[in-house]
């Protein structure tokens, strides 16, 4: 349970820091034989800084919890 907890430490860790991801997909508007018009277009993933301070608390009750007695 102890590599569980600081697994979720370190993606917590991850989500407070990078707070955003962007990508790009590529659509085909129109395709007539060979030629093709292709339209590029750019999404934005966001996240609350304070979903990664959640997962990092939940992260250090699992590490806790996990130690042996």
């Amino acid at each position: 349970m102890k590599v569980v907890g600081i697994i979720i430490i370190v993606l917590g860790l991850l989500l407070t820091i990078f707070t955003g991801v962007s990508f790009r997909t590529e659509e085909t508007l129109v395709e007539v034989g060979e030629f093709e018009l292709t339209q590029e277009e750019e999404h934005e993933v966001n996240f609350y800084p304070w979903i990664g301070v959640a997962a990092m608390v939940v992260g250090g009750v699992i590490v806790f919890a996990g130690r042996k007695k």
